[in-house]
């Protein structure tokens, strides 16, 4: 009996101790990733900075272009616009036109500066002043110089259309009747109405309130 509890209590031993001995046969030991470490530079580079320094002048040359359009209309017209015979002023709302005709190409210049460049490209206000010339088939077959102020620039365009119209009058007499089928010789005299007092504007008044 004795001998058989000895022999059971070594064996007990023998599993405790392989147990805490034995390693975990599925427990992997991977290497930890290092932490990537990112490093960006604090001044600009001086490849950047000459590009952008040499990017700047490129917006430059249009002071050039407007000096050799002015000398190129001065040339065009000596003695000013006041000296020149086909000649027409045109008004719409606040916006004054004096417009100056010549044989030419169909060149459209507005206070020494292109006309699409002057109009914004507006393809409305472009046509308000082409419409005159395309009427009569002028279009490539005079220039037109202009000088405009007041108002807006739609005021102005359509100031330009009226001066043009009545200058092509001083071409010949026979243009009047096309035109003024277009519509094109009649001043437009519609202008804001002024604001009233006790009013908002012109007619509009202010929230009634009964209490």
């Amino acid at each position: 009996m004795a001998l058989s509890v000895s022999s059971l209590a070594s064996s007990l031993s023998s599993l405790s101790f392989s147990s805490q001995v034995s390693p975990k046969p599925n427990a992997l030991a991977l290497p930890r990733p290092k932490p990537l470490s990112v490093s960006l530079p604090s001044r600009a580079s001086p490849l950047a900075v000459s590009a952008s320094a040499a990017a700047a002048p490129a917006a430059a040359p249009s002071e050039p272009e407007a000096a050799d359009l002015r000398k190129y209309v001065k040339s065009r017209l000596p003695g000013g616009f006041a000296a020149q015979s086909i000649f027409g002023t045109g008004r719409r709302k606040c916006a004054i036109a004096r417009v100056v005709l010549q044989e030419g190409t169909g060149k459209v210049v507005i206070n020494y500066r292109d006309a699409k460049e002057y109009l914004q490209g507006n393809p409305l206000w472009l046509q308000y002043v082409k419409v005159p010339l395309v009427t009569l088939g002028y279009e490539n077959s005079y220039d037109v110089f202009v000088k405009a102020h007041g108002g807006g620039l739609s005021g102005q365009a359509q100031a330009i259309s009226l001066g043009i119209a009545r200058a092509l009058l001083k071409v010949s007499e026979d243009h009047r009747s096309p035109l003024r089928e277009e519509g094109l010789l009649t001043r437009d005299s519609r202008v804001v109405e002024r604001k009233k007092v006790g009013l908002k504007k012109a007619r509009k008044a202010p929230q009634f309130s009964k209490r």
